[in-house]
């Protein structure tokens, strides 16, 4: 422990503490609800007396004064039984639990009695660590209604026994969410998200989730490219390909290898393939956009109405064909999906790129331009003023 306690409290430590304590608060039967309340409380009490007095064992420190917390409100709601009689200030040192109950967590946050949007709100704030007004911007709604979603999903567990299993293929959704909040930019989660993917692959058979890990781990090779000295994203294209990690790269092929053994391919086994064909090319002229192509078509065959249920893949689709087929043939792809994304600066984006590949600067800048005017992240929109300045040129 530090001998400095005016340093303070190392923050970024707490948090990851958060959903280990709130997960077995839950496992041993307490409210959902009033669980993450009196956790709250308790990281209060953590940045007001950890610095002067810091505990021997933070995590157990959290868990004995959030269950006095719950304690002291059903003595004060006169509801329950009280479950103890008496807590020291100082919890006494035990062995931790075994296993990560934070992948307990995760099962727990997508019940089946939540609805699919709740399940993944709920999960980014209790696991993922995200914000209300993070998760209300991956969402693309009001900070306020997000709010609402999750305190309704809390209400909907209140009293609930946690014992039955979420679905898989919401928790593989979760995970995806946010690592996606990790890459973008809090390295933390994801690194936190692999993390969990990589025990769920041992939890259960299903390539899928072997598919997401691989996923994860061929895009997370990249990020050390990803940006250049002054922070600015670099495209794929541009990257320094010496900066990525080989060795990421090889474990994603194997686990994807493995996923794809099995014969049963889906969404996240097709999406780590195509990441697995760009890992694979030395350059950006060597890229095998044919294969890419190939795989995108079973991507988009997936579902039975893409464009509106999945426009996203057949957006990357476009790319894939602009470069295989010319770009013509990809702009004609992205007009299909102008109804459904045309609000969307990534679809501005894209014709941008498309533009640029035929070679019409003109209209690849304003392309470029109206995708920034639409971008939501400061980094994405100066990366697209750029692109627009620079077909200018």
């Amino acid at each position: 422990m530090t001998e400095e306690p005016t340093r303070g409290v190392d923050e970024g430590a707490l948090r990851a503490l958060v959903p280990r304590v709130l997960a077995a608060l839950v496992r041993r039967g307490e409210d959902f609800d009033a669980a993450e309340d009196a956790l709250q409380e308790a990281l209060i009490d953590a940045l007001r007396v950890w610095p002067e007095h810091p505990p021997r064992d933070a995590r157990a420190w959290l868990a004995a004064v959030a269950t006095r917390r719950l304690v002291d409100a059903r003595r004060a709601e006169a509801a329950r039984r009280r479950r103890e009689e008496h807590r020291p200030d100082e919890p006494p040192d035990a062995a931790a639990e075994e296993g990560d109950d934070t992948l307990f967590l995760l099962f727990c946050c997508c019940h089946p009695d939540l609805a699919p949007a709740s399940q993944v709100a709920l999960t980014l704030r209790a696991v993922g660590g995200l914000t209300t007004r993070e998760i209300a911007e991956a969402f693309y709604v009001p900070e306020a209604t997000m709010a609402q979603r999750i305190s309704r999903a809390k209400r909907t567990l209140r009293g609930r026994r946690l014992d039955r299993p979420g679905d898989l293929a919401v928790v593989l959704r979760v995970l995806y969410l946010v690592y996606t909040a990790g890459h973008a930019g809090r390295v933390d989660l994801a690194g936190e998200a692999i993390r969990l993917t990589r025990q769920l692959t041992l939890a259960t058979a299903e390539p899928e989730a072997r598919g997401l890990l691989a996923l994860m781990l061929l895009n997370h090779a990249r990020l050390p490219a990803r940006f250049d000295a002054e922070g600015r994203i670099v495209t794929l294209d541009r990257q320094d390909r010496g900066l990525w990690d080989t060795r990421e790269i090889a474990e994603g092929v194997r686990v994807l290898q493995s996923a794809l053994a099995l014969e049963r391919p889906g969404r996240y086994q097709i999406e780590a393939a195509i990441a697995a064909l760009h890992d694979d090319a030395a350059s950006a002229e060597e890229t095998d956009w044919s294969q890419i192509l190939a795989w995108y078509d079973d991507l988009v065959a997936l579902t039975g109405d893409p464009i509106r249920r999945d426009p996203a893949a057949v957006l990357g689709r476009a790319v894939a064909v602009g470069h295989v087929l010319g770009a013509a043939a990809g702009l004609r792809e992205t007009d299909r999906l102008r109804e459904v994304l045309g609000e969307r600066h990534r679809w501005h984006a894209v014709r941008g790129h498309l533009h640029e590949l035929a070679g019409d600067r003109s209209a690849a800048a304003s392309a470029y331009a109206e995708a920034a005017r639409r971008a939501t992240n400061i980094a994405e929109r100066d990366h697209l003023l750029r692109r627009a300045a620079r077909a200018r040129v």
